[in-house]
């Protein structure tokens, strides 16, 4: 099987290396990740300056294309230019730092896995509990259990996975949970600032809010220690409110 793995966190992050060990031993990877962190750029795309492709050397037998745009650009690039076999399947991870609920708007590595699927091939975006994680390798094997039954049962064209990881040991984790995506907003927070020149600075800030009694959505299924599985549409069309609309009697101007 072919694999094309990225990221968002840079082409030297341990979760994709963890990747990159766990999957080599059966199958042909390529890494092609962006060369420095991209964390929180969304379904970017690099448009008004070139873009970049360095072979980099991990070590004496690892290597990648460390790509100067965002995870986007990696999968883009990756598939149209760099690669001559058109990959069995995506995973983009293992991002440190969970991406649940409104995050998935916000991800580079939920992006990369969407950027993918909607070439028509098969995804997985992962992501790990915690800023300094212990257990990538917990996690990946995991991914290439699953990675197997993707490949084998297939998925809906236009539907990725998201995973998510507590960083807990394998014979620590609670089981798996088919996961929905929380919908409640992040708790958002703006700093304003002055810099040593005196002029006034902003800096952005987070807490992921969390609805502990529904135990149905990926944040909840993480924070007891569960692997959560969402799947994933790129088709953002709101059905209901598609056949609610065809009763209003919109009429052109």
């Amino acid at each position: 099987m072919n694999i094309l793995m990225t990221n968002d966190d840079g082409i030297y992050s341990k979760g994709l290396w963890a990747l990159h060990q766990a999957f080599t031993a059966r199958h042909t990877v390529t890494v092609i990740a962006p060369d420095r962190e991209r964390s929180a750029v969304g379904h970017g795309l690099t448009l008004s300056e070139p873009i970049r492709a360095d072979k980099i050397h991990i070590n004496e037998s690892d290597w990648g294309y460390a790509i100067s745009g965002t995870p986007v650009d990696c999968i883009k690039l990756g598939i149209l230019k760099l690669l001559d076999i058109r990959p069995d399947l995506v995973v983009s991870g293992i991002n440190p730092g969970i991406n649940t609920g409104v995050n998935l708007n916000y991800s580079g590595t939920v992006a990369a896995a969407k950027e993918a699927t909607l070439y028509g091939i098969p995804s997985i975006a992962a992501s790990i509990q915690g800023q300094t994680p212990e257990h990538y390798h917990d996690a990946a094997s995991f991914i290439v259990r699953l990675a197997d039954t993707v490949l084998r049962k297939g998925l809906p064209a236009g539907s990725f996975l998201n995973i998510n990881f507590p960083d807990k040991p394998a014979d620590h984790i609670a089981g798996v949970r088919i996961s929905r995506q929380e919908t409640v907003m992040v708790e958002a927070s703006i700093e304003k600032k002055t810099d040593p020149r005196h002029r006034a600075y902003y800096w952005y800030g987070a807490v992921q809010k969390i609805d502990p009694d529904d135990s149905q959505t990926d944040n909840a299924a993480v924070l007891h220690n569960y692997i959560s599985i969402t799947p994933v549409k790129c088709d953002m069309t709101d059905l209901d409110l598609f056949e609610e609309l065809t009763n209003w009697g919109i009429q052109p101007p």
